[in-house]
């Protein structure tokens, strides 16, 4: 069974969650991001699909009978959980989907909130949560990543911590 827990970490950039709400009083979550965007800004506007998954460590999430551990998470990945997009617009709203392209995928995962982008960190509202994660760009801006650590269980029950970079592509 392959781990598709790592699309949902995927969600909010597997950012660490800095504020959370008290179910009793709406007051305790974070405000929404408004305003216009600044210029450094103004490259994450648009629509990034999920390229790559690496992981420090070899590690087999395939349950194909063989022991194939890979760096390369992505290529382990079935296209439903190839599928991951990340829309972020100018009104500073964003949508996160997994499962939007390919037909019949078993989950989905939609994602709503604000963002706003401030020395490389993204920080994103949704859910009366605030995530906050450092981006890496490359040259042209037509890409970025982000890591963190993770404890992964493999396909034979085994728990290895690494660290995860996950990558996603502008769409022309």
């Amino acid at each position: 069974m392959k781990m598709k827990f790592l699309n949902v970490m995927t969600l909010l950039l597997g950012g660490a969650m800095l504020f959370s709400c008290n179910s009793e009083s709406e007051n305790n979550c974070p405000e929404n991001f408004t305003g216009a965007l600044l210029a450094e800004e103004e490259p994450l506007v648009g629509e990034w699909t999920l390229s790559g998954v690496m992981s420090a460590k070899e590690i087999d999430l395939t349950d194909d009978d063989t022991d194939n551990p890979l760096k390369d998470i992505f290529a382990q990945y079935d296209e439903c959980e190839k599928d991951v997009v990340y829309i972020f617009k100018t009104d500073r709203s964003y949508t996160y989907e997994v499962g939007r392209n390919v037909d019949d995928c078993d989950y989905s995962v939609p994602s709503r909130g604000t963002w706003q982008l401030r020395s490389k960190n993204l920080s994103l509202v949704t859910s009366c949560q605030l995530y906050i994660t450092a981006l890496e760009f490359n040259e042209e801006a037509t890409e970025f990543s982000y890591s963190n650590i993770y404890n992964i269980t493999d396909v034979d029950g085994g728990i290895i911590q690494t660290s995860i970079e996950f990558t996603y592509t502008l769409v022309p």
